[in-house]
């Protein structure tokens, strides 16, 4: 097959799409030290967030105490505002587990921010469901206000933007999450921008769906219509 025919099967099958419609690949496993991150920057947990530590820690058999790791780097995200290599050291410490262990968990979820964010994240599911839906539209138009791409943050320090993988808000797709909460059936560009129009004024955007009351069809319900199940009528009494 000549070169100029590979060429143009290509061409014919490429089609040039705005930027931000391709995925970005901004997250990485690796740690680089930095003036803002490195081991040699102390941390240690308040003296309230010791004491839910300790309340996160009783919760696990002494013998499995390393899986409170998960809520314990949350806590501590929360403290310093990013997981930074030494607040992994510090909780690698508190369990008693190889730094290693926690590094992998750190850097395998997303929800653990290695680097500092904005004041307020926007995570933008681009998984299948939303991207049928139409989160292209949705990451579009948040990259067209902040002016940045997911992996950075805006000047002020008031924005940050990623981009993740399924948020479980499926049904009211396509939809992000800003810090703790979630904006749901985002399908116009203006409800979009309202919402950030509102945390740029310090204002606080209504939280959840824009169309509907929970997660219900829009054409009414279609399971558990009827009365609940009366266990009783379908067990044997003397179990």
């Amino acid at each position: 097959m000549s070169t100029n025919l590979i060429k143009s099967m290509f061409t014919k099958r490429v089609s040039l799409k705005p930027l931000t419609q391709y995925r970005y690949g901004h997250i990485i496993a690796v740690h680089r030290d930095t003036k803002y991150n490195n081991s040699k920057i102390p941390f240690k947990f308040t003296k309230s967030n010791l004491e839910r530590a300790k309340a996160i820690v009783a919760k696990y058999p002494s013998q499995y105490k390393k899986a409170a790791v998960m809520p314990l780097l949350d806590l501590g995200q929360r403290q310093l505002g990013f997981t930074s290599i030494s607040v992994m050291n510090y909780v690698a410490e508190l369990l008693d587990m190889p730094p290693m262990r926690v590094y992998e968990v750190a850097s395998f979820y997303t929800m653990y921010h290695r680097k500092p964010v904005g004041k307020y994240h926007v995570q933008v599911c681009m998984t299948t469901p939303c991207q049928l839906c139409g989160a292209n539209n949705l990451m579009d138009t948040v990259v067209s206000y902040l002016g940045i791409k997911p992996g950075q943050v805006t000047s002020d320090g008031f924005f940050s933007l990623e981009e993740v993988e399924c948020l479980g808000a499926c049904v009211n797709a396509p939809m992000m999450q800003i810090n703790d909460d979630y904006f749901e059936d985002l399908d116009s560009k203006e409800k979009v921008v309202k919402i950030l129009d509102d945390l740029k004024l310090n204002k606080h955007p209504t939280i959840g769906t824009t169309k509907r009351a929970t997660c219900e069809p829009f054409s009414g319900p279609k399971v558990l219509k009827g009365e609940p199940l009366d266990v009783r009528n379908v067990t044997r009494k003397d179990i």
